[in-house]
């Protein structure tokens, strides 16, 4: 090895010493803030008033039973219906999403680039707009107070369309579908059997993002939910933050937080293997 070689192969060490360095760096910022509520969760109200510690307290198990003991905010039927709707949004956001985009990226008819460009318009329309009125049309069909308007309308996701389009032109040939259709194939077999399973990674982490959005959305769920029993975790968190002060615990707060966080990650758990498949499939294709 001559002096050049070695230089080079310092270089690269040094180099390769200094981007590890960064992303331990960015991994404790990233998980400082986890720790500080997980410490949080175990300690009381007066001990978390009193500032930051290192060292977990004594209170998880009594914060626990506290949380599951209140009658008033029923975090049980909260982490049920926060499940279900996010669950549901998931799965329907990311199949009829893949489902539109298979229709304009396998189809040539007329007014498709007019289509598109009306599904991209509808990305810019902030939900907020429209919550009124989707209020008052909930009313007038009588579906206030249940989940169907905080599920079904998932469905028309344009975000959701526009990544499974863009992953689409660049991982389903055209071919691919041609051959299953001359091999007698019908459409939606076609869609389920032989598209579907490429678009795995895609479809993994728009799950993700779907769940993760619907389970913390609390501006939809707070117009339409007012049955105790039926509200979402997310409005459960605002009840504990304004009780009365002399009632707020700061501990039990953290421990409904940490309560809210864990289905999440589970779920990146599950999903995330299929997004590790999807980058290593890309960086060999490319």
């Amino acid at each position: 090895m001559n002096k050049k070689e070695r230089s080079d192969k310092a270089v690269l060490g040094v180099r390769r010493f200094i981007s590890y360095l960064v992303l331990i760096l960015l991994s404790v910022i990233c998980l400082f803030s986890f720790y500080i509520l997980v410490i949080n969760a175990t300690r009381a109200n007066a001990q978390i008033q009193q500032g930051f510690s290192v060292i977990p307290g004594q209170r998880l198990l009594a914060n626990i039973k506290t949380v599951f003991a209140n009658k008033e905010i029923p975090i049980l039927y909260g982490l049920r219906n926060s499940f279900i709707i996010s669950a549901s949004c998931a799965v329907l956001t990311t199949y009829f999403s893949a489902l539109t985009a298979y229709a304009i990226h396998a189809y040539n008819f007329r007014f498709k680039n007019a289509a598109f460009t009306f599904i991209l318009m509808i990305m810019m329309v902030p939900a907020q707009v429209s919550s009124m009125g989707f209020v008052n049309l909930m009313k007038s069909m009588h579906l206030m107070n249940t989940f169907v308007p905080l599920i079904v309308p998932s469905i028309a996701a344009p975000v959701v369309f526009f990544f499974m389009k863009q992953y689409m032109e660049s991982s389903l040939p055209i071919e691919i579908i041609e051959a299953a259709r001359i091999d007698g194939s019908s459409e939606f077999r076609t869609f389920n059997h032989v598209v579907l399973p490429i678009l795995k990674p895609a479809v993994a982490v728009q799950a993700i993002f779907a769940f993760v959005s619907s389970w913390n959305n609390y501006f939809v769920p707070a117009l339409i939910l007012e049955d105790a029993k039926r509200k979402t975790l997310p409005i459960m968190i605002a009840m504990y933050r304004s009780a009365d002060y002399l009632k707020f615990d700061m501990g039990q707060v953290y421990m409904v937080i940490a309560i809210s966080i864990l289905p999440v990650v589970v779920v990146y758990l599950c999903l995330s293997k299929f997004i590790v498949q999807g980058v290593a499939i890309g960086s060999v294709k490319g």
